[in-house]
């Protein structure tokens, strides 16, 4: 059974959307910070579309530079990562993410994935303290969470509304696509080095990743042809203009 404050947030979920719920969110929950993420694009990356605080947002930038993390590892298993002390977790689980995490402050993680069956539209992350671990209560609030988000990314309609509408998943897509540039890098860097969009991406996050950087930023230098990747051994350079 959901909490009181949860069963708010979900009567304000079905009034406005899903927009404008993130701090009620956090607070119902307990959580040290949350975050929505739906899937879009052709290559399914994780899109923030609210997080709260500042804190969450720049994990979710995190986890997506890497590829790895709970919330790619609960969007690929379609099962909810339950990680609320990350000390506890394997490092060879997470390598590169696990002591970047601590080094940002965030010491415990759950997530929750958005979809029915075979079908995944984002995820849904709670940021922990070690110090006071989730109870039951606030995992049955997030499951009721994530599963209401689902229903409002795939349905985008509720009976009650005549002129209010949820966005719906193809609105999300297009609406809050704030890494168009990734996309566009990735296939810049396949064309480059003749690899599939998967390598690309790979490629692109490990440079990212060697630089310390934010995968958008590196993308938008790839785009803007500021950086090229030339083949395997020797590496991305910048060129004086060069063609993508």
């Amino acid at each position: 059974m959901i909490s009181e404050g949860m069963a708010e947030v979900l009567r304000s979920l079905r009034l406005s959307g899903v927009n404008g719920v993130a701090q009620a969110s956090a607070r119902a929950l307990g959580a040290e910070g949350v975050a929505l993420s739906v899937l879009v694009g052709p290559d399914r990356l994780a899109e923030p579309l609210w997080c709260h605080p500042e804190l969450s947002a720049r994990f979710e930038e995190l986890q997506f530079t890497l590829g790895e993390g709970p919330a790619p590892d609960a969007i690929r298993t379609g099962s909810p990562v339950l990680e609320p002390d990350l000390d506890r977790v394997r490092p060879e689980r997470w390598p590169a993410l696990l002591p970047a995490a601590r080094k940002m402050g965030v010491h415990g993680v759950c997530c929750f994935p958005l979809g029915i069956g075979a079908i995944r539209v984002g995820v849904l992350t709670m940021l922990c303290d070690p110090a006071r671990p989730p109870d039951d209560q606030q995992y049955a609030d997030a499951t009721a969470l994530a599963a209401a988000l689902t229903m409002a990314c795939l349905d985008g309609e509720h009976p009650d509304r005549r002129n209010h509408r949820t966005p719906g998943l193809n609105e999300l897509q297009t609406s809050f696509l704030h890494r168009a540039a990734v996309h566009q890098a990735t296939g810049m860097i396949s064309v480059q080095l003749g690899v599939p969009m998967e390598m690309a991406l790979l490629r692109l996050r490990a440079h990212a990743y060697a630089g310390d950087r934010p995968l958008g930023e590196v993308a938008q230098d790839v785009v803007a042809r500021r950086l090229r990747f030339n083949d395997d051994k020797s590496g991305p350079h910048s060129p004086d203009g060069g063609k993508g």
